[in-house]
């Protein structure tokens, strides 16, 4: 594994966050802070677009202009939160499976909350594991 940031992981189903040491973290909060904003931005405009769509096909209400709008909003937020996960995998250190899930939580209605539980959680633990010393 390279302490460059790049990290391919042991395999191609390796997920876990890798340790990091405290001080990586703390200087990360601001990435992760962008992510945790970002996955919650996304989630709720995906929501409400699946809202929208499920409103428009169960009742005769015309809410067209509405939802195209949602879905180009959500559109242009995926990539940014895709940009905003890539930073904070890269600086983390993450494996490359995480940065495919973790970026796929945001196309599917409320799982980018579930990520970024997860990713949250996971980013304060490695901060406070110890670092393995390597030779």
């Amino acid at each position: 594994m390279s302490q460059d940031g790049f990290n391919p992981g042991r395999s191609l189903l390796d997920i876990d966050q890798p340790p990091v040491p405290a001080e990586t973290v703390a200087r990360n909060s601001g990435a992760l802070l962008r992510y945790r904003v970002m996955a919650f931005v996304t989630g709720v405009v995906l929501l409400a677009g699946c809202v929208a769509l499920i409103f428009k096909y169960a009742t005769s209400v015309d809410v067209e202009p509405a939802t195209g709008i949602l879905w180009v909003a959500h559109g242009y937020l995926y990539l940014v939160y895709v940009i905003v996960t890539g930073i904070l995998g890269f600086r983390l250190r993450w494996p490359l499976a995480r940065y495919a899930l973790v970026m796929l939580a945001g196309t599917i209605p409320t799982m980018s909350f579930v990520a970024e539980h997860f990713v949250t959680r996971a980013t304060r633990t490695a901060g406070t594991d110890p670092v393995p010393v390597r030779d």
